[in-house]
């Protein structure tokens, strides 16, 4: 492990310097490539417990997470219009107690892609972008991971059709999106209870298109699904098994500030467990001890639906500070099919610009995140039900929603190079009053070019 990390990082390091040396003059891109890898550290020192650990309990003692990632994103423009991408990805890392379970929103987004303490290797995405200009004044689009330098209509029609993820095209937001370079708990990056159709790792085949028409932006997409929930392989029956979403995006000025406000509506069908079901399954059989997600396995058979709906805002409050909030409440009849386990959350906070004090690279981020759980989730837990993440076993489960400070400071100690504190203050964490709080203390080095 340690052999990998210093080979990938002195390559990435030395790539990192030779394209600093070189000035990108190009108008517009039709070959691209980028690279990133990042590390992370998180440690909490242990917390109280009023109740035994159980299934899928936190370690309350003293324990360590880490994750390495290392990413290429290679992009290829075919046509004028066109742009074909493909990402793979190497990825080593340890959860907190050595499975990812005891926290509705986990503490690292890089965690959901680790696999232990052997490198693995696979592919993140491959998929292709097809844009149609629609008139309107011609905009720039800049040089990114998977985003070729050049320009579009500003008035367009967007297709994203592929091995890619849904937070790719949705729920986009300026100041909390990337784990690698802003907030790094899952509640900040997207909504924790959009249970969003993708694969173990945060990813899946499916299309996504976009119109944008002056002030506005509509999506639509469709994903595919686990093959059964919270597994790696997935379901490519589109028409049978699939994730929709639909969302509105609207720009606009307030006190001449630049804001954005979007609404998502989001539609899952699988093959899933009800938590009715469940519970009923637990009392007709007297509370067999549970020793993971049994009970929702035993009651699985049929098709179901889950849906959900959010808003997402972000508002710039002066050029170098941003606020954000995202709230979403989703039905929570069913278990959770591939994201958190989360049936309402909100998170909001602020994210500040170094340049207030010459510091232009750096960032300081301050969060707060509540997230809840549904009554038919919490009937099942306090049965004495365990599903994937979360649920001791215990009948006497008393249950809290689950709040989270979060705040990190980004330090740009060279171009392209950014290393970040990161403190993570946790109260009933799984919605388990008996337990916590818990402090997560984080170091994470990221590096891209």
């Amino acid at each position: 492990m340690r052999l990998f990390v210093f080979v990938f990082l002195q390559a990435f390091l030395a790539l990192n310097l030779f394209a600093q040396s070189v000035e990108d003059i190009q108008d517009t891109e039709n070959v691209s490539a980028k690279y990133q890898i990042t590390l992370n550290r998180q440690e909490h020192s242990g917390f109280n417990s009023l109740q035994p650990s159980g299934v899928n309990s936190l370690t309350s003692g003293r324990d360590v997470l880490y994750t390495t990632s290392a990413t290429a994103h290679w992009g290829y423009r075919p046509w004028e219009g066109g742009e074909l991408y493909f990402d793979p990805e190497v990825v080593t890392g340890v959860p907190f107690t050595g499975a990812l379970v005891g926290l509705g929103a986990f503490t690292n987004g890089e965690i959901t892609r680790a696999a232990g303490t052997a490198p693995s290797f696979y592919r993140q995405r491959l998929f292709l972008r097809e844009t149609w200009g629609q008139g309107g004044e011609k905009e720039r689009v800049d040089s990114d991971f998977n985003q070729m330098a050049g320009f579009v209509d500003h008035n367009r029609v967007v297709l994203t059709a592929g091995n890619f993820s849904t937070l790719d095209v949705f729920d986009n937001n300026s100041y909390a999106k990337d784990p690698r370079t802003q907030f790094q708990n899952w509640g900040n990056w997207t909504y924790a209870s959009y249970d969003y159709a993708a694969d173990a790792r945060g990813y899946g085949w499916g299309f996504a298109a976009e119109w944008y028409r002056d002030d506005w932006v509509y999506r639509i997409g469709r994903m595919s699904t686990p093959v059964t929930p919270n597994v790696e392989a997935v379901d490519l029956k589109l028409l049978k098994h699939y994730g929709d979403q639909f969302e509105i995006e609207h720009s606009y000025r307030l006190a001449d500030k630049n804001g954005v406000f979007r609404v998502l509506f989001y539609h899952d069908r699988a093959v899933m467990a009800s938590f009715n079901d469940a519970t009923n399954y637990l009392a007709a059989n007297n509370y067999p001890i549970q020793t993971g997600p049994d009970a929702l396995i035993k009651v699985r058979g049929s098709e179901k639906d889950k849906y959900g709906i959010g808003v997402n805002v972000e508002q710039s409050l002066d050029p170098s500070v941003g606020f954000f909030l995202r709230a979403m409440k989703s039905d929570g009849r069913t278990e959770t099919l591939a994201f958190t386990e989360a049936d309402s959350s909100l998170s909001t906070g602020l994210l500040i610009n170094g340049t207030k004090w010459q510091r232009a690279d750096d960032t300081v981020g301050m969060s707060l995140m509540i997230d809840w759980i549904s009554a038919e989730r919490l009937r099942f837990l306090q049965a004495g039900g365990v599903s994937f993440f979360i649920g001791d076993g215990y009948k006497n489960f008393r249950s809290a929603p689950e709040q989270i400070l979060e705040t990190f400071y980004s330090y740009s100690f060279a171009r392209n190079n950014w290393l970040t504190l990161d403190w993570q203050f946790i109260q009933n964490p799984a919605y388990n009053a008996q337990r916590g709080p818990l402090n997560v203390f984080g170091a994470r080095y990221h590096v891209e070019f």
